[in-house]
């Protein structure tokens, strides 16, 4: 079996079982929703961050399979993070995608299934989707911290 069959089904797999799928209704989360106008994609993303912890990511949306997939694993990979290291992996997973090269002690897991994506343009923003509410949320939970 090739790389890139077994990197499809890990896709696959998180598209039609996506983990932590569904938001919850509950203020202490952080929400952040971002639609990609060229193709139609949409996610919502939820952090909660307790003393600099990531205890909970949820995430809903529709979209093609790269973006409902990968915003599946990004919150598997950002689970119980800090929220400094969050960054970190946001950043490697961001410069992966790019086709840069990333740091292959803070981005790991799944998220390298993405790697493919460089070579399809068009897709690095169905990919990124889930990824940039994510830092979003997180850099406006900073911002509230610092002026809290």
């Amino acid at each position: 079996m090739n790389i890139e069959h077994l990197y499809r089904q890990v896709i696959m797999d998180h598209y039609k079982n996506p983990k932590n799928k569904g938001l919850v209704a509950d203020n202490s989360y952080m929400t952040v929703h971002l639609n990609n106008p060229s193709c139609g994609d949409e996610m919502t993303v939820q952090l909660k961050v307790v003393d600099h912890q990531i205890t909970d990511v949820r995430h809903q949306g529709t979209g093609c399979s790269i973006c409902c997939s990968s915003a599946s694993v990004m919150s598997v990979t950002l689970m119980n993070q800090s929220d400094e290291h969050a960054l970190s992996i946001i950043h490697e997973f961001f410069e992966l995608i790019k086709g840069y090269p990333f740091n292959t002690d803070v981005l790991k897991g799944d998220a390298i299934v993405y790697q493919g994506v460089a070579q399809f343009p068009a897709r690095i923003k169905c990919a990124t989707l889930g990824w940039k509410a994510a830092e979003q949320a997180l850099i406006k939970l900073k911002e509230d911290a610092r002026h809290g």
